[in-house]
């Protein structure tokens, strides 16, 4: 049978396309926008369930901060609609699109979540996942479910809605989200301390966020990566930048940041940004706008804050870039494109405790090296109970995780 896209007007029209699919064992890819599909193995399926045209916010309450859209809404669009009313969403969604040779503002918060993708924010607000009150969707049984509900204390199928929260559109087709927003910050300001290593820049960003001053964001930048900023306050010293945010009401901003310039003062030069050049420069680490030339695979790795130097140091010692953010908890990386060099960042990962994510890569590497961490025997159990019931068939994305042995 010839390759064919559907793209089901509602969930009775996908519940019988995909009862249809698993009764008769047929594959099939599920796409958003297509802006992360890319993101993965190749998936082995000839047809394609496009969910972009279930598009459109549902039910938006500023007051009770909760709002509901179709999967395939974009983020931009969200984002537009929040910002109205002076809210956001608060796990910072990064936008990949570019790093993964797509157009910009692409992303859907159905794919954004079925990847279960935060900011710089992650630190201090938590993953996408714990922003996810409720979801609707179809399992690869053909069966539609509603899981949790629209305000946080309604937990009612609540491990459902965080189960499918990174699942990569494995388990079940997400219809429907309703997110949990919150204010956007009246005043933003980012100080920067120039010219530390790795190790110094990760001691001041723990000295940071144990701090009382509720810092919302922390990175570090080599001098390479800091020069190619689009804000000149980063990028013209020609030196690493290790980086803070903190956000709120102008007096507390105010109150803060003055303690806070004079805490990092003692490790170094300081600069700092105000709210549009802080939102610039968040907005690259965020997407990772340093590694946007295709050139280069790259790799995330997830490893504890008090390791984040040291990985930063055995992946240049290997011959990659690399910058932290998530105050030293995420790890990212480009290398030469090759099979030895990912599999050596990946073991800097294991070594300390974390793991590792191929994002970008060409389909040589990806059959080479997995892109998401071998997961222990223990582990790879469970992950295939619960794939057989939800997806009993496999039929939803086989592949793009890779094998589970």
């Amino acid at each position: 049978m010839t390759g064919k896209t559907f793209r089901p007007a509602d969930e009775t029209e996908l519940a019988g396309l995909v009862a249809w699919a698993a009764s008769d064992g047929v594959p099939l890819e599920i796409i958003g926008s297509g802006s992360k599909r890319g993101l993965g193995h190749a998936i082995a399926a000839d047809h394609v369930v496009d969910m972009s045209e279930r598009a459109g916010i549902v039910d938006y309450e500023p007051a009770e901060l909760v709002l509901t859209a179709e999967a395939g809404t974009t983020l931009s669009t969200i984002e537009t609609h929040l910002g109205e009313a002076n809210q956001q969403m608060a796990f910072d969604p990064p936008d990949y699109g570019p790093l993964l040779g797509h157009a910009a503002a692409t992303a859907t918060i159905g794919g954004t979540m079925a990847g279960n993708l935060s900011g710089p924010r992650r630190v201090s607000a938590g993953a996408a996942r714990d922003h996810a009150l409720g979801l609707e969707a179809v399992t690869g049984r053909g069966e539609v479910i509603r899981a949790g509900g629209r305000v946080m204390k309604n937990v009612t199928g609540y491990d459902v809605t965080r189960l499918l929260c990174g699942s990569w559109g494995t388990l079940a087709v997400i219809t429907r989200l309703s997110i949990k927003v919150l204010p956007a910050p009246e005043k933003t300001r980012t100080l920067l301390v120039t010219g530390l290593t790795p190790s110094a820049g990760c001691r001041v960003m723990d000295e940071v966020l144990a701090s009382p001053h509720c810092v919302s964001a922390a990175a570090w930048l080599p001098a390479d990566m800091a020069s190619k900023s689009d804000v000149g306050y980063v990028s013209s010293p020609g030196a690493a930048v290790t980086a803070v945010r903190i956000e709120g009401p102008p007096a507390s901003v105010l109150a803060r940041h003055d303690s806070l310039r004079s805490m990092l003062a003692t490790h170094g030069p300081v600069e700092e940004l105000h709210g549009h050049n802080s939102g610039v420069f968040w907005k690259e680490v965020r997407d990772v706008a340093a590694f946007v030339e295709p050139e280069a695979a790259v790799m995330r790795l997830s490893v504890p804050p008090a390791s984040g130097a040291v990985a930063c140091d055995r992946v240049t010692a290997a011959g990659g870039q690399a910058f932290l953010d998530w105050g030293g908890g995420l790890v990212w990386c480009a290398f030469k494109p090759s099979p030895g060099t990912a599999t050596a960042v990946r073991d800097i990962a294991t070594g300390l405790d974390g793991h590792a994510t191929l994002i970008r890569a060409d389909g040589e590497l990806k059959a080479a090296v997995p892109v998401f961490h071998p997961q222990p025997a223990e582990r790879r159990d469970l992950t295939r109970r619960i794939r057989e019931g939800f997806d009993p068939c496999g039929i939803l994305n086989p592949g793009r995780m890779g094998m589970v042995n």
